[in-house]
């Protein structure tokens, strides 16, 4: 007879879903009974609305009081095929948009509203009521990928590794073979003119252009295959932070900065001259500094060899914290993991990165055991770059 325990799952709630907002100021989380609203730094709570039912995805308007909520998890909310457009200063929903299909995504601006379901997304103007704008399909995408830009919006295209530029101001589609098998990850720089992909095999991330589609260039995560969590762009637009299974979070440059301050080869640039972090600051600096050049050594420039010894790597990297999520399997049993209603893959999301500015960031995931994780970059006085993590904190208490 078994005479252990059962384990109990039932205290406390659970986090989904995370998802920033705009500028990564704020970051908003779907709990299985309701959701809340988090000051990005410090990690404070700011708004917690209790429903007694699940959401499984909640997209915040900047700082305004609108909140696009989706159900989820076991006892939903709302039904998963429908979009909640949440007035948090009436405490009411003032929009409901309702589809054939479960919603995997939503994303929000003050003029639009972007619907990502599997196999289409959909375009709205945001008004009252919603007028909606166009609709197109797209391959499986059960991510619920979906950029919503000032100018453009981007998505999964109909074949599997392909995505969609739209301009909302004269609807042209533009379509990038960005990769060989299915899109895992995809983002926007904040200014629109850069877009950064990734393909379920995880180890190469590709940049376009958003204006002509061109291959700006190629950034590679590693060799081994890996699930990419989460892409972001710093606010400068100079460079990219990169997340995955393999519980990492890499720095890379981007093409377009080598001009800028952030750039290892600008000898003239101080120390950070206005940072106010110091190497007692972190956790583990000294572990986290990588220089790409050097990475491979003479390797790189023997020709014929195979490209991984020549393609442009990460400059630092540090360890982050991906637990397992709270339908995982039990350890040391061969039963798979749960996947969990009305969430985007199943999964609650991990390792999500939002940049508070060029030398700051923070990364945050959903689960029983959510983390906020906050990194730092400096610069040693050999002039290379780290990254090191400053703190972290269980937002959800405990």
């Amino acid at each position: 007879m078994n005479t252990r325990p059962a384990i109990d799952e039932s205290t406390g709630p659970v986090s989904l879903a995370v998802a920033f907002n705009q500028d990564s100021s704020c970051f908003a989380v779907g709990l299985d009974t309701g959701f809340c609203v988090f000051n990005s730094d410090p990690c404070e709570l700011k708004v917690s609305r209790d429903f007694n039912a699940g959401i499984g995805a909640a997209e915040m308007l900047g700082r305004a009081n609108y909140v696009a909520l989706v159900g989820g998890g076991k006892n939903p909310k709302f039904p998963t095929n429908k979009v909640i457009i949440w007035d948090d200063a009436k405490q009411l929903a003032v929009v409901t948009l309702e589809f054939r299909s479960q919603v995997f995504q939503a994303r929000l601006s003050r003029s639009q509203i972007l619907i990502a379901l599997l196999n289409s997304v959909s375009l709205y103007a945001f008004s009252s009521p919603p007028k909606k704008v166009s609709s197109f399909e797209t391959a499986d995408n059960p991510s619920g990928l979906c950029c919503l830009g000032s100018k453009i919006v981007a998505f999964p295209g109909r074949t599997p590794g392909q995505v969609q530029i739209v301009e909302l101001g004269t609807g042209n589609v533009s379509i990038i073979p960005a990769h060989s098998s299915p899109l895992k990850a995809m983002t926007l720089s904040p200014n629109g003119e850069i877009l950064a992909t990734a393909s379920e095999t995880g180890t190469l991330i590709r940049l376009f252009s958003t204006t002509n589609c061109a291959r700006i260039s190629e950034l590679r995560r590693g060799v081994d295959p890996a699930a990419i969590f989460s892409l972001a762009i710093s606010p400068s637009n100079t460079l990219l932070a990169v997340t995955s299974d393999k519980a990492t979070l890499h720095i890379f440059d981007l093409p377009h900065s080598s001009s800028s301050s952030y750039s290892s080869s600008s000898a003239a640039t101080p120390a950070r001259s206005s940072s106010p972090y110091s190497t007692s600051s972190f956790d583990d600096p000294t572990a986290s500094t990588t220089n790409n050049r050097t990475k491979w050594g003479i390797l790189g420039s023997i020709p014929l060899m195979p490209r991984l010894f020549s393609d442009t790597y990460s400059f630092a990297s540090a360890p982050i914290a991906i637990d397992d999520d709270p339908h995982a399997a039990l350890r040391g049993t061969a039963k798979p993991a749960v996947p969990i209603p009305g969430i985007p893959g199943g999964k609650a999301r991990k390792g999500v990165v939002g940049w508070l500015d060029d030398w700051t960031l923070v990364v945050v995931g959903a689960g029983r055991d959510g983390r906020w994780e906050k990194f730092a970059l400096g610069r040693a006085e050999d002039g290379r770059r780290w990254l090191g993590r400053q703190g972290w904190k269980r937002y959800l208490g405990g």
